[in-house]
């Protein structure tokens, strides 16, 4: 009975001991397999949503923009930027020194041929002139009292009263009064050169572009002083207005006399003149390796001025005023268009997928085509798209 009772004592729990640590050791294994469920799940969707990546690789495409443009756009050969220069242009100065007393124009102002633009102090100049005038007919008066002195002597030299002597002093007199005369007037003509010299004159039809001087400020020729001003106003004839583009030496010999073209300014991109090649400059420029071709304005308004900047689109074919003036349509160049069935379409990347979009097309150009409906300006689509890309596949920018 003793051991029975001693067998039994040793089925007691041991109290002594923490309760907890068996439960915390099952807390930790189950801690562990959610971890690695958690990893295993976030594998096997990394690797559903990477499957077309890593087994069907991403097709590599060309893009192209599609865009606003003018029908003559398509013709174009050659593309050049340059800026609009008056032809016909003067810096109009004096030719005397004086201080300004008069400018009768300002920016922007008309003048014509010989109009008087600005007048120079001349009282000094004029006074010299009025003495010399004076002179002048101090001298006539002068040469007429001679004159008649001489032609008296000859007759009394004929009549055998004076000596030879004596009508040769009348003669020597008279002379010597019309050199005198001929001096004055010599002299009148000069002062009077200089006192022109002291008006400024438009030297042809022009608009002022600038003015250099105001009224008070010391004029010279070619600014002949640190405080003195050279050039009084500019002026451009707007009838001689071209633009001058530089060409790169290497397209030059797509360029021909005469060739039409088409000029945008960059302040009025909507706008777009017809134009023609008027010059190609027998030259080059070393530094920039390109020729300066001269382009002229068929027809213009009074929007286009003066080293305003330009683009000119030199064409293949010729092209009246009208063409130019036919408003933008959306093109997109023709290897973009598919067909598909009965439909024409493009495909755009979205996602980096393709996605198919239906397009209705219209008129025709030098590799490009009119978009009607289906796509904006701006967007970008698939150039030349093969048979391998549909709807949804994969597919990248080269």
């Amino acid at each position: 009975m003793e051991s029975k009772k001693a067998d039994l004592n040793s089925l007691r729990i041991d109290r002594s001991k923490p309760v907890n640590e068996y439960t915390q050791a099952r807390k930790k294994k189950l801690i562990t397999w959610a971890i690695v469920i958690v990893v295993l799940l976030i594998a096997v969707i990394f690797l559903v949503s990477s499957w077309d990546k890593l087994f069907s690789p991403a097709i590599e495409v060309d893009l192209t923009i599609v865009s606003l443009q003018s029908p003559s756009q398509s013709d174009a050969v050659l593309t050049a930027s340059g800026y609009v220069v008056a032809q016909r242009k003067a810096s109009v100065a004096s030719k005397g020194t004086g201080r300004l007393v008069y400018l009768g124009v300002v920016e922007g102002d008309k003048v014509k041929e010989n109009q008087i633009i600005a007048r120079l102090e001349d009282n000094d100049i004029r006074a010299q002139l009025d003495e010399a005038n004076a002179n002048l007919k101090l001298y006539e008066a002068q040469l007429l009292e001679a004159e008649n002195n001489f032609n008296r002597q000859k007759e009394l030299f004929n009549q055998k009263v004076i000596s030879e002597s004596q009508l040769e002093n009348a003669e020597t007199n008279y002379r010597s009064i019309l050199a005198s005369i001929n001096l004055a007037k010599a002299q009148t003509q000069s002062i009077e050169v200089a006192l022109e010299n002291m008006i400024i004159r438009a030297p042809f039809d022009g608009t002022v572009l600038t003015k250099n001087a105001d009224v008070g400020e010391i004029v010279a020729p070619l600014a002949a002083g640190i405080n003195s001003r050279g050039n009084v106003v500019t002026i451009a004839d707007m009838t001689s207005l071209q633009v001058e583009a530089d060409v790169s030496e290497s397209n030059i010999q797509k360029i021909t006399a005469g060739q039409d073209c088409e000029i945008t300014l960059d302040a009025y991109p909507n706008i777009r003149y017809a134009g023609f090649v008027a010059k190609i400059v027998p030259t080059a420029d070393r530094s920039k390796a390109t020729v300066m071709v001269k382009v002229g304005f068929k027809d213009y308004d009074s929007k286009v001025l003066p080293e305003m900047s330009a683009k000119v689109l030199f064409l293949k074919e010729q092209k009246e005023i009208a063409d130019v003036n036919e408003p933008p349509v959306l093109m997109v160049e023709n290897s973009a268009i598919v067909t598909r069935g009965d439909k024409k379409v493009v495909y755009k990347i979205i996602n980096e997928k393709a996605v198919e979009i239906p397009v209705i097309t219209g008129r025709e150009f030098s590799g490009y085509i009119e978009i009607v409906s289906g796509l904006e300006n701006g967007e970008q689509v698939i150039d030349n798209p093969g048979k391998e890309i549909v709807d949804g596949i994969s597919v990248k920018e080269k």
